[in-house]
């Protein structure tokens, strides 16, 4: 496994979504958000669509869609999507329904996913987020797969807001050997250290959703 010597901190920051969804945001805090992520020299910003618009020059916007319970309405899911597009993100990380994907219902998650896909079309990156605390091993195997099947660009582990946790190693190396490189991995939720990023990326992630990036860089080597 890899540690945080291994990997650059440039490395690093070009993988990184800087990330910024909590409810009490406000318009400073997303200005501030966009400064540091030019500053770091992290990928992309990932903010809220009620905060879209975004100038964030050099840097890519994204955003999230049926966040983030996933308890809503696949349409609702898709128009929220393609406004966002509308109004400039370029990424979209959507939240599944994890009580179907954990009934085994993966017919519903796929119909949900292919939803949000052709409601942005191929306008914008689409990361499927399948909240892997809360599933089994199988059940993460199946949504990734699902995921793959609808089209999708990337399955991403966690909102960072459900009970059960965020990313873990294990998720994520299960995520990766489903995907077989065909979809990007991104692990989110929880990583606040290098050595933790490390262990992400060694296990087969391609983005981290980070909101302490700047903590986490700090343990890379320049």
């Amino acid at each position: 496994m890899a540690d945080s010597q291994s990997l650059t901190r440039s490395e690093v920051a070009a993988m990184i979504d800087h990330t910024l969804l909590a409810p009490e945001a406000t318009s400073a805090d997303i200005t501030a958000l966009v400064d540091e992520a030019r500053e770091l020299g992290v990928y992309a910003i990932c903010v809220s669509p009620a905060m879209l618009p975004v100038r964030a020059p050099g840097v890519v916007v994204a955003t999230v869609a049926g966040f983030p319970s996933g308890k809503h309405h696949s349409l609702v899911k898709g128009a929220e999507a393609r406004l966002a597009v509308e109004q400039g993100a370029a990424e979209v990380d959507m939240v599944i329904d994890v009580g179907a994907a954990l009934a085994g219902d993966f017919a519903a998650v796929l119909a949900d996913i292919i939803v949000v896909r052709e409601s942005i079309s191929d306008r914008a990156v689409l990361k499927v987020i399948i909240e892997s605390a809360a599933l089994p091993d199988e059940a993460i195997v199946e949504a990734c797969r699902t995921a793959e099947q609808a089209g999708a660009d990337f399955v991403k582990t966690s909102t960072g807001f459900h009970p059960a946790g965020g990313a873990d190693v294990r998720a994520v190396r299960l995520m990766a050997q489903a995907v077989g490189g065909r979809l990007g991995v991104k692990a989110s939720g929880g990583i606040r250290t290098a050595e933790a990023a490390a262990e992400m990326i060694s296990a087969g992630a391609t983005r981290l959703g980070l909101s302490r990036s700047r903590a986490v860089l700090d343990g890379f080597p320049e």
